[in-house]
C-alpha cells in the first residue's frame, strides 16, 4: 500500500482504490515503517521494533547503540542488503536521521526518520 509521506496514511488512486507502492519506493517505505515502529507497539507481535521507550527516549545511550538498533530494524525488511544509519538530531524527546539502504538488486535509497 502507498502511504502519504506527510500523514503516513493510505492514498487512493484515480479510481478511488487503495494505491499500491512499487519498488524501490515500496521497500523504502517499509524501512521507514520498521524504523518508526516502537518495540512492543505491534499488538500481534511485540518483538519487532526499535526500543525507543525502553532505551532511548529519556535516556542517554551511546549513539553507536542507537544507530545499531535503527540499522537492525531496517535490515528486517525483505530485499534490504545493507543499511547505514546517520543521526542528525538526538535529545531526550526527539530522534531524527536517515538510513541509506542498498537493496539486493544494487538499488540505493535514503530513508528519513
Amino acid at each position: 500500500m502507498l502511504l502519504d509521506r506527510t500523514d503516513w496514511d493510505l492514498v487512493l488512486d484515480v479510481a478511488g482504490n487503495i494505491a499500491l507502492a512499487s519498488n524501490p519506493y515500496a521497500v523504502a517505505q517499509d524501512v521507514a515503517s520498521a524504523v518508526k515502529l516502537f518495540k512492543g507497539e505491534l499488538f500481534y507481535n511485540t518483538v519487532p521494533g526499535v526500543p525507543y521507550w525502553q532505551e532511548f527516549l529519556g535516556h542517554q545511550p551511546p549513539l553507536a547503540l542507537v544507530r545499531e538498533h535503527v540499522q537492525r530494524a531496517a535490515m528486517t525488511v525483505p530485499e534490504v542488503a545493507s543499511a547505514i544509519c546517520t543521526l542528525t538530531s538526538f535529545n531526550d524527546r526527539a530522534l531524527a536521521g536517515y538510513v541509506e539502504i542498498t537493496l539486493q538488486d544494487g538499488t540505493t535509497q535514503t530513508v528519513s526518520f
